[in-house]
């Protein structure tokens, strides 16, 4: 492919012609073109909208060389803290630095700051005084546009845009929000009405909700619980309300979500003209291992209507599953035979959670989210319906296309749904089975006592062990020896090194494995799993919840599920 790079450099602008930029993005991420990275897709939509955008991909923060090159934007900067929250990607959850940024070239984490998204807005203050707007976005301001509690601080901090002294936030996925943003900007307009955005503001709108205060929350465990769920419950687009929230004499206010975009522009979104390559003036610094597994993916869909406690994608992405068309996917599969280095296998062809792709719940199409019920929990909800025949269909004929090899399912699926889906779970696991599969297949169990997985917001465990003796069935009769990989977690709230003993057992006992892929839990901004952590409650039911907080014992956790026996013995009893 043959279109060039969004410029990142002088040089490029005067290959251009242009004399002045209308959009500059900053990022935490190395310049990476391509369709699973935020700020090259945010770039690439508003030039397909007309407006000129340039990239300065993780500047120094010491000196302005790097934020001044491009001169000033007419219309605004654009401000991401990049793919990963930047404490999570600087930071293990024992709160100790991370030494590698699959994101930086070469992979050595030394290039993205701690809270980036504010180090990033005080540099382009520090060497542009009064500058045109900048507006925060990608998941670290989404996640933080609310009073958060913060892990790494141990603390509940402001708004983002407060500590950023930013002028907007737009958050979630916001594709059609930034251009309407700067089309208003071009226009002269009033921006301030737009869906998806926050701003601060003397007074609130009329009409919208408001959250206990910042101050409030930060001293009363209990408001910080009722604050976050109705935070949470206006967050579907159809349904939710404008909010805001007091910090001292200002407000936080939030407008309503903008609306999820259609199938027609979830595909013209893609079908733009990625690269799908590092930028090379990044690429003399080094590679990115991030392009080993996105460059040859195809992302399917986007949203997740699982709410897992411990996830953002919910309120990041949404709780409603968006798809692109099938004849969206196959052109972007024969893109992808056509690019230098391909060898005839597609890495991940999913989203989020795999098998979400081509069905919703008819009610939240029309109606919204359910205010006090969820698709997948307690168990699968009568009126979601799950039916994978769409991706059975699309999954034989991207491996049928000539120059496709092998198309795998990278990306985790939901047992539940499977075994939910009487009509086609069986088949499309088959098919998983047979075609799909690179010797294992990622689930994510997290834990097998109930209590937890309650907390969690998972399916309890006799839905797993119905799951593994289909995929075992289906594979012996496929001729083929595979296996599950089971992601677990350790530390999440309501759990105890008791419970993680009983997991090591069952784990051996019933899944016949030694785990390995085990994660201490973090608490990620604006999640239920945060919630908890920080007031030791359940938030659905008040009742106390023992949340273990030293980082030794929540290594020790870990340890439990994760040694190997003696030799010569069977797991570790509890």
């Amino acid at each position: 492919m043959n279109v060039p790079f969004l410029p990142t450099t002088p040089a490029e602008l005067r290959e251009r012609g242009w004399d002045r930029l209308d959009v500059i993005l900053v990022t935490g991420d190395s310049y990476i073109d391509s369709p699973y990275i935020g700020a090259a897709v945010i770039g690439r939509v508003l030039e397909a909208a007309g407006f000129r955008v340039g990239i300065i991909a993780q500047p120094q923060v010491d000196r302005g060389d790097d934020i001044t090159r491009l001169g000033e934007p007419r219309l605004f900067w654009g401000v991401t803290g990049g793919s990963v929250d930047s404490m999570v990607a600087n930071y293990t959850a024992a709160k100790k630095k991370r030494r590698s940024d699959d994101y930086t070239p070469g992979g050595l984490n030394d290039r993205r700051p701690d809270r980036a998204t504010l180090v990033y807005t005080n540099l382009i203050r520090r060497f542009f005084k009064h500058t045109c707007p900048v507006v925060l976005g990608g998941i670290e301001a989404s996640l933080r546009r609310v009073a958060h509690y913060d892990f790494w601080s141990d603390s509940i901090r402001r708004s983002i845009l407060f500590d950023a002294k930013a002028d907007f936030l737009l958050y979630g996925m916001a594709e059609e929000s930034v251009t309407a943003l700067a089309r208003a900007l071009q226009a002269g307009e009033d921006v301030r009405a737009l869906r998806g955005l926050c701003y601060i503001a003397n007074r609130p709108p009329a009409g919208y909700l408001e959250l206990p205060a910042y101050e409030s929350v930060a001293a009363d465990k209990l408001a910080f619980i009722e604050m976050f769920h109705v935070f949470y419950r206006n967050s579907d687009p159809l349904s939710a309300k404008g909010l805001f929230q007091r910090h001292g004499e200002r407000c936080l206010v939030q407008n309503p979500p903008a609306p999820y975009p259609s199938q027609e522009k979830l595909d013209a979104f893609a079908a733009l003209p990625y690269r799908r390559a590092q930028h090379p003036e990044y690429e003399r610094q080094g590679a990115v291992k991030a392009l080993e597994t996105i460059r040859f993916s195809i992302s399917t869909h986007r949203g997740c209507y699982g709410e897992c406690n411990y996830c953002s994608i919910a309120v990041h992405e949404g709780r409603t599953v968006r798809w692109r068309s099938a004849e969206s996917i196959l052109a972007e599969a024969e893109e992808l035979t056509r690019l230098p280095g391909f060898k005839g296998y597609i890495h991940d062809i999913g989203g989020p959670t795999a098998n979400m792709y081509g069905y919703e719940c008819r009610k939240k199409l029309t109606s919204g989210a359910c205010p006090d019920r969820r698709c997948l929990s307690p168990q699968v909800c009568p009126a979601l319906k799950p039916d994978h025949s769409p991706q059975i269909e699309l999954l034989r004929r991207v491996r049928s296309l000539p120059g496709v090899k092998r198309a795998f399912v990278a990306s985790g699926i939901r047992y539940d749904l499977v075994l939910a889906d009487r009509a086609h779970g069986r088949g499309y696991l088959k098919e998983i089975v047979g075609w799909h599969v690179s010797g294992q297949l990622k689930v994510a169990p997290e834990h097998s006592e109930e209590h937890v997985l309650a907390r969690m917001g998972k399916p309890g465990k006799e839905a797993l062990l119905k799951f593994k003796a289909l995929f075992d069935e289906l594979s012996a009769e496929a001729g083929k020896e595979q296996y599950l990989t089971y992601y677990l977690i350790a530390a999440h709230p309501g759990c105890t090194e008791s419970d993680m003993r009983r997991l090591k057992e069952f784990a051996g006992r019933k899944l016949h494995i030694s785990p390995e892929q085990v994660q201490i839990f973090t608490p990620l901004p604006s999640t239920y799993s945060a919630l908890m952590y920080y007031t030791g409650l359940d938030p659905f039911t008040l009742e106390p919840l023992f949340v273990e907080k030293d980082h030794a014992r929540r290594e020790r956790q870990k340890a439990v599920v994760v040694s190997k026996p003696a030799a010569g013995r069977g797991p570790r009893k509890p």
